[in-house]
């Protein structure tokens, strides 16, 4: 059922200006799959708004 956690290095993500934490391209393919939340640097290339991939 559950996904198995991955853990975290320094090049997978950043706190932004507000203070959140934005995942980067390296943890996303790390991950290995999409989301569908429409996040900043997806290397899958979703289109939240369309709600379908480029």
């Amino acid at each position: 059922m559950f996904k198995p956690r991955i853990e975290l290095d320094k090049e997978d993500f950043y706190l932004n200006e507000q203070g959140y934490k934005v995942f980067t391209e390296k943890y996303h393919l790390k991950r290995g799959y999409c989301c569908k939340s429409g996040c900043k640097h997806c290397p899958y290339n979703y289109d939240k708004k369309t709600d379908s991939f480029k």
